[in-house]
Parts: structure tokens; sequence; C-alpha cells
């Protein structure tokens, strides 16, 4: 009971009643010893109460975990005792997640390494699991490629995928991420001294933010032309209206006390926006920076299936698709996800730093 009470602990209780399970139907040969043997070790770490559950254990149950799963891949069939040992491999991996997450988490830098464990552990486990599945039920290539297809597909397409990259998400992406961003940020101040503005161009904003970007995308293409200045501006047109609204309702977050204060101490409008609004507003202004960060990619990559030169991953996905090149699609997608969470990241990263004295920022 006491094994049940503890974080991840109905986890591993599941864990051991599928071990028991493939080891019950593991005597055909279709399970290796070293697997059979690796859960057993898991199993047994997690018979220890949780104040013994430290970083040495998590190290144990993680080598335990990934050397069954290593172990288990070249028996990925569609039988039961193989099915047992991957629900043994995925509750394991489950419970040591929640062991992660509800540790204190350490000061500095340590503490912020230790952010990263829980996501990438089970990140890991969901790209076994995927692994897994393709190989056991047998699915064709031309409908999911194994996880392991997609990383040698990168690993031979790398020139490939660089190019495609640079057109993307250098060019298209962040020249139009930042051309949006900065002339957001530009309008929000005259919007901000504006009455007129605000009251009627912001809706004549909110109209021009909805118009589907399937039909904004081949009217800058007949525009701008076919390369990355066309999926610059399709990238302002969707990135502009959230960073100008967050930016507004920044500038206007604080107080009737902060403002009165403000002009006790005869400041100017100028020093006002300087000295109290803008830093107020940059928990709204970094709010807008990442949504804007993942909109600018998504606009950029769908932009190039109305009009491209013959690079690009807009272009890539679309044309392998036709080809029935399922691996490069994938990996064009991989590549993409990759650079739009680093780049993110990076936006929450900076956030951090800058607004570090904001409540959202405290035991982070």
């Amino acid at each position: 009971m006491t094994v049940l009470r503890d974080t991840g602990g109905v986890h591993w209780a599941g864990m051991t009643l599928a071990f028991l399970l493939a080891v019950g139907l593991g005597g055909t040969g279709e399970l290796s010893a070293g697997t059979m043997l690796l859960l057993l070790a898991v199993v047994m770490l997690g018979v220890l109460p949780q104040g013994r559950k430290g970083w040495a254990w998590s190290l144990a149950v993680a080598a335990a975990l990934g050397g069954a799963a290593q172990a288990l891949l070249p028996f990925a069939t569609s039988s039961l005792p193989v099915w047992g040992a991957v629900i043994a491999v995925w509750l394991g991996a489950w419970m040591l997640v929640a062991q992660l997450a509800d540790r204190p988490r350490l000061p500095g830098v340590p503490g912020r390494l230790q952010g990263l464990f829980a996501p990438l552990t089970f990140g890991a486990t969901l790209l076994w699991l995927w692994e897994v599945v393709v190989r056991a039920l047998e699915v064709p290539r031309v409908i999911l490629p194994a996880p392991s297809m997609i990383w040698e597909r990168i690993l031979r397409s790398t020139d490939v995928l660089w190019v495609d990259f640079v057109q993307t998400f250098v060019k298209g992406a962040l020249s139009g991420y930042a051309i949006g961003v900065g002339a957001a940020l530009v309008f929000a101040l005259l919007v901000d001294r504006s009455d007129f503005l605000r009251r009627g161009l912001l809706p004549v904003g909110n109209f021009l933010a909805a118009l589907p970007i399937i039909g904004t995308a081949p009217i800058m293409v007949m525009w701008f032309g076919f390369d990355w200045p066309s999926k610059a501006a399709v990238v302002v047109a969707m990135v502009f209206f959230p960073m100008l609204v967050n930016t507004v309702q920044g500038l206007a977050a604080t107080d009737a006390m902060q403002r009165d204060l403000m002009r006790t101490y005869n400041a100017s409008w100028g020093q006002a926006l300087i000295k109290l609004r803008l830093p107020a507003a940059m928990p709204f202004i970094f709010n807008g920076l990442k949504i804007s960060s993942t909109l600018a990619l998504i606009g950029a990559i769908v932009a190039e299936f109305f009009g491209s030169p013959t690079r690009g991953m807009g272009f890539r996905i679309s044309t392998e698709v036709g080809r029935l090149q399922l691996d490069m699609v994938w990996a064009e997608i991989a590549v993409a996800a990759l650079a739009g969470s680093l780049f993110y990241g990076l936006i929450a990263l900076v956030e951090r730093g800058v607004t570090f004295w904001h409540p959202s920022q405290r035991g982070r």
C-alpha cells in the first residue's frame, strides 16, 4: 500500500501486472531474457519508498527501461507477450515521469535542466511506442513510417533539409516575423496615443486578422512573386494583429494609482512610457511574441503551397506527398517542429530574464 500511495505508484502496479502477463505468456521464446530481467529490475526499484527515490533511482530506472525498450524492438510482433512487455515499459516510463515531475525543483541552472527531464523522457517514450506499433502491426511506409526510417532519411538528406530550412525559416518566417512584430509595436504606440486609432482602426484590424491564409497567400504570391518575399508578406499579415492586441493591452495594464504617481512627478508621456507602462507591458508583449513565433513558421510553410521556387519546406512537403515519399515529408515536419520549438524556447528564455519580477515567473 505504501508503494501505491507514492507518486507513480499506480503506474508501478500496472507495470507489474503487465510484466507478469508478459512472463506468463513469454514461454514461447518470443521475448529475450534480457528484456525480462531489465523489466524485473524496474519492478524491484519501484518497491522503494518515496523518500529513497532520488536521482540515483531515476538514473537506474531510466537505464533499465531504455535497455528493455531497445532489447524489445527486434521482437516487435503482434503477439500477446510482446504487447504485455510494451505495456510494462510504457507504464514504467509513466512512473518515472510522474516521479520526475513531482520532485522539488533545484535552484539555479540545475533546476532549469531538471525541468527538461520529464518532457524528454515522455517524448522518447512516445517515439519508442510509435516505432514498436509500426513494426508490430507492419504499417506500410506510405501510411506512417517508423521514427528510425525518418531519422535515416534526415541523415541522408541533410543538404536538402538545410536549403529548405534557410528558404522557409530564415528568409520567409524570420524576416516576416521581424517586420510584422516591429510594425505592430510601432503601431501600438500610435494607437495608445490616439483614441481615433484605438476606436476606429482596431476593429478593422480584427477583420483583417480573420481573413483566411489560404485566401491571402495566393494574392501575396501574385503581388510579391514566387520567392521568399511573398512568404514574408503572409507572415507579416499573420503576426501583426496578435502582436498589436497584446501590446495595446499591455500598455493599458497599469492601474490608476501608478499613473497618478507618474503625473505627480510631472512625467511626460514618453517618461511614463519608458519607466512605467512599457515595463508593465512586457509580459503581454512577450505573450504576443510567443504566439507570433508559432504563427510565423505555419504561415511561411502554408504560403509555399501556393507557389514557390524549387525549395522550401512547404514546397518539399507538397511535392514528396505526391511521390508517396512520406519519410521525407516527416523529416521536413521534424525539422520544422524542432526549429519552431527552439525559436519559442529562445523567446521564453529571454522573457524569463526580462520579466523576472512578474508572478508568472516565480517558482520556475
